[in-house]
């Protein structure tokens, strides 16, 4: 029953998400205004600030997961910072695109290192570590302690990319917060709203998404060695190792090996 109601929440996420980014399109190519100087490419904005944001969400899961891994050891805080690392360079990769798209418009050039593109940038890359981390290492306690602590490393670099601007000048604009404009229209302040919504739910839905796949599959090779040691699968830990992700290592192996 418990399930089911899940199930039913996890889909009504999925199509509330759906019907936003619908209303959020239409809004955004049909009702808001085009912006004076900066033309069509303005409408990038809708999808570039809320796509910020939706890697501040991944982080910030990564964060809470990984600081819950190091309190206490559970296959469901590890899989949610790491389902966050995931989100983080998604949405962060989105955001490196568009970004460059709109400075090309406004500033002439695709890239400068400005400060709160340098520091996002890096806040990104430290994800993709995190992440090719976890490929490509055994998934015993002493690696998902190490990404974790990698993990949080990366959401310490959160308030110096919000804050970079502020504090080191730059020539990213502050379009909600300061005076960069571009928001003069209520359509446009529909538009990113309804954005943002759009995104919050998405980014919820794949974050939920992952971390049910994660723990589904920890609980499958758990089960598998439980039925190797009871002699029910011929199969031993090495086979299941080489069946799981490259360079990965099944938990009961992992305890094996002192891991």
């Amino acid at each position: 029953m418990r399930k089911t109601r899940g199930n039913v929440v996890f889909g009504g996420l999925v199509l509330s998400a759906a019907a936003l980014f619908v209303a959020t399109i239409q809004v955004v190519f049909l009702r808001a205004p085009v912006e004076k100087t900066m033309g069509i490419v303005q409408k990038i904005f809708y999808f570039h600030v809320p796509s910020a944001y939706s890697m501040y969400l991944g982080a910030t899961a990564c964060f809470i997961g990984s600081a819950m891994y190091l309190i206490r050891p559970s296959d469901v805080s590890d899989a949610l910072a790491r389902a966050g690392a995931e989100l983080a360079v998604v949405f962060g990769a989105i955001v490196l695109t568009t970004g460059p798209l709109w400075a090309a418009k406004a500033w002439g050039y695709y890239w400068t290192w400005d400060p709160r593109l340098t520091t996002s940038l890096l806040s990104v890359l430290i994800y993709v570590a995190y992440l090719v981390l976890r490929a490509f290492t055994g998934d015993g306690d002493g690696e998902r302690r190490f990404a974790a602590a990698l993990g949080i490393l990366g959401a310490a670099n959160l308030p110096i990319i919000h804050f970079s601007v502020q504090k080191w000048s730059g020539q990213h604009p502050t379009v909600i917060t300061g005076k960069g404009g571009g928001l003069a229209h209520p359509d446009m302040k529909l538009a990113l709203l309804l954005s943002f919504l759009a995104f919050t739910l998405f980014s919820i839905a794949l974050l939920w998404a992952r971390v049910r796949l994660e723990v589904a599959r920890n609980r499958l090779a758990r089960a598998e060695e439980d039925a190797i040691d009871l002699g029910l699968d011929d199969r031993d830990d090495a086979t299941l190792s080489e069946l799981a992700e490259p360079g990965a290592t099944s938990p009961r192996a992992s305890e094996r090996t002192g891991a």
